[in-house]
């Protein structure tokens, strides 16, 4: 996915031009502005979905890199709508001919400090972005899952300007490239930034598959040997921790499709199933099965899960599940005690 000239993106400005111009006529232009909506979700695929993919190879050579070309007819409008904002969505995203270059100048800006320069910094991720296919495919997975999944998400530029849980994450996969290469320290120095500038920590030699929404990312911590798969959702607060001082493989590994709500703690090498939904607070000690609902402190099954990938339908309300959970639990005589209180607390607070 290289990056991609004037001259190539042309010609989407073009297409788009009909549905987006701001240029409108005099009689009734700003309401007949306000009505117009372009179909952006009929133009791009749903990459993060998990039912099409971006073809990375043709994308490469082709030049063609849809949500380039989003986020830059979208900066133009919002520069129109927004003059003020125009001198920083130009030095952000219009001066740049790649959705690697603007991302690695956005990174840049917020991780500096008078130690770690903007411009060593923007030098690091886009040397990185650049020669690394694989962040090239996730950079772009990660913002369509945000934009599928969070409904505050206004449009693809605004993810990359303003949601930190995206700046973290994309920190984090720089980091990660350099633990790969054998540049330790300087993946660390990333990560203490990161966590001071975001709230966000995620241990560089941590293993995360794409299409990875992380909403808010307040307070996130993900350990050094915990593996998240993709189209994995999480809300702010999520640990994926140790046990105590052991060493070694020690922390949680969540498959595929699993959405994990605002505050989980997930302790220990434990698997969380594909397709597994965490209910918010909840306290993870054991390994939760595919397709299955939990809540509580410590964790219980109390339901199951129809979707395939509840991460994608952003439905964590466990509130009706619960309480048939606790119904059937008080017909046969189990106890539950100590999981009523909190349990019920964590299906209420899913935001």
């Amino acid at each position: 996915m290289g990056c991609v000239s004037d001259k190539r993106w042309e010609s989407f400005p073009q297409m788009l031009s009909s549905g987006l111009s701001l240029q409108e006529s005099e009689d009734g232009g700003e309401d007949k502005m306000k009505s117009i909506q372009f179909p952006f979700e009929k133009v791009f695929p749903v990459y993060a979905m998990g039912f099409s993919k971006p073809d990375t190879d043709s994308v490469a050579n082709s030049g063609y890199d849809p949500i380039w070309d989003a986020v830059r007819e979208e900066a133009k409008l919002e520069a129109e709508k927004e003059p003020i904002l125009s001198s920083f969505l130009y030095a952000s995203i219009l001066a740049h001919d790649c959705l690697e270059q603007a991302l690695g100048f956005v990174l840049a800006n917020r991780l500096q400090n008078p130690t770690l320069l903007a411009t060593q910094l923007m030098d690091i991720f886009c040397d990185v972005m650049m020669h690394d296919r694989g962040i090239k495919r996730s950079i772009r997975l990660d913002v369509q899952a945000f934009i599928d999944r969070d409904p505050a998400c206004l449009s693809y530029s605004s993810a990359l300007l303003y949601l930190k849980g995206y700046h973290s994450l994309q920190s984090y996969r720089v980091a990660h490239a350099l633990w790969k290469q054998g540049r330790k320290v300087l993946a660390l120095a990333l990560q203490s930034r990161i966590s001071e500038v975001f709230g966000v920590d995620i241990h560089p030699a941590a293993k995360i598959g794409d299409g990875i929404l992380l909403d808010h990312g307040t307070g996130v911590v993900i350990g050094e040997t915990a593996v998240v798969g993709n189209r994995v959702s999480l809300m702010h607060g999520v640990t994926l921790g140790g046990t105590g001082k052991e060493i070694g493989d020690r922390h949680p590994k969540v498959s595929d499709g699993a959405l994990l709500g605002a505050c989980v703690t997930i302790l220990g090498n434990i698997k969380i199933g594909e397709g597994a939904m965490i209910a918010a607070g909840s306290l993870v000690l054991k390994h939760v099965p595919p397709h299955s609902m939990v809540a509580g402190t410590p964790a219980q099954v109390i339901g199951s899960i129809d979707e395939q990938d509840p991460s994608l339908t952003m439905k964590h309300d466990a509130t009706k599940e619960f309480f048939k959970y606790v119904a059937t639990s008080l017909r046969e005589g189990r106890s539950i005690s100590g999981t009523i209180t909190f349990a019920l607390s964590s299906s209420l607070y899913v935001w």
